[in-house]
């Protein structure tokens, strides 16, 4: 497995304790930006490129930080074939996995900690897709990406 990373400036606090729990898990990863605290750079462009690399297959999963995690989302999420959760919770994110294969998932470095980030991204890498009646919703999640009708 192989997680495509990136930040801007708010959610570069929790970076350190994401790459702790992937070193620990021997999980490989390539960051797509910020590499540094620059305030002049818009987080949308280090979103989109860490989204583009799951989505042409680079990296198998994403995870992607700002200050609340809803900006970083919305722009992973206009990439075809993204399922990108914004979550600060584990219910959400185990489910948001277990029954949406969410392929990356957002957090806020305004709004948790880093040692529930940690946990976070341990759910994030450890709980798998369950498949069945919920693959027939991912596959309508693709039909609406190529503007066809659910019915």
């Amino acid at each position: 497995m192989k997680i495509a990373l990136s930040c801007d400036p708010a959610g570069i606090v929790l970076m350190p304790a994401v790459k702790k729990v992937l070193e620990e898990k021997g999980i490989a990863y390539e960051e797509f930006g910020m590499f540094e605290n620059d305030t002049t750079r818009d987080y949308p462009i280090f979103a989109y490129r860490a989204a583009k690399a799951v989505a042409e297959g680079k990296c198998d999963r994403g995870i992607i930080l700002c200050g609340t995690g809803v900006g970083v989302s919305m722009a992973a999420n206009k990439v075809n074939g993204i399922r990108c959760c914004c979550c600060s919770d584990a219910y959400s994110i185990k489910m948001s996995r277990a029954h949406n294969d969410c392929n990356m998932l957002a957090m806020g470095g305004r709004v948790i900690a880093p040692e529930s980030a940690e946990l976070l991204v341990e759910y994030f890498i450890d709980t798998p897709f369950e498949g069945g009646r919920h693959q027939r919703r991912i596959d309508m999640f693709e039909l609406i990406e190529k503007g066809l009708p659910l019915e």
